[in-house]
């Protein structure tokens, strides 16, 4: 199988994840059936992943672990849960992406990986104060688009 990532972006993405510091651990929520991308999805986890040993990657089909989908709030393959693995405890951010992450979103990919290895979301005391105070759940989307 042909890889998808170029010895020169992972040199790239290497000298990127020399800023790790805590082990990150990739969900990959995939489907055999009806999933556009799902094989090239999977295969991008398994390169990125294989770039650094505090980074690991369980792979579900959707259908299947239908209960730990819904744990992680995962509705649609394929999809991508970005967690904390803190000893053999998986901490779910909130952090995913739907669909995979390619062309202008891949940068992003690799910068979440970054900031949940870093345990800090790079937040002001304000703005954490007021994330504090929300008395009810707050469902947040950004949708990254070159355009």
């Amino acid at each position: 199988m042909e890889k998808l990532l170029n010895d020169q972006v992972v040199e790239q993405i290497q000298q990127a994840f020399a800023q790790i510091k805590e082990p990150v651990q990739i969900l990959f929520f995939g489907s055999k059936t009806n999933c556009d991308y799902c094989g090239e999805t999977r295969q991008l986890l398994e390169e990125v992943t294989a770039i650094h040993d505090h980074l690991g990657l369980t792979v579900y089909d959707l259908q299947e672990n239908a209960d730990l989908a819904a744990q992680f709030n995962v509705d649609k393959s394929p999809a991508i849960v970005i967690a904390a693995k803190n000893g053999s405890e998986v901490v779910d951010l909130g952090i995913q992406f739907s669909g995979i992450p390619a062309g202008h979103e891949f940068g992003t990919f690799i910068q979440d990986i970054l900031l949940v290895s870093g345990r800090d979301s790079g937040l002001g005391a304000q703005t954490r104060a007021f994330l504090q105070g929300l008395e009810k759940p707050l469902h947040l989307q950004v949708f990254v688009t070159p355009t």
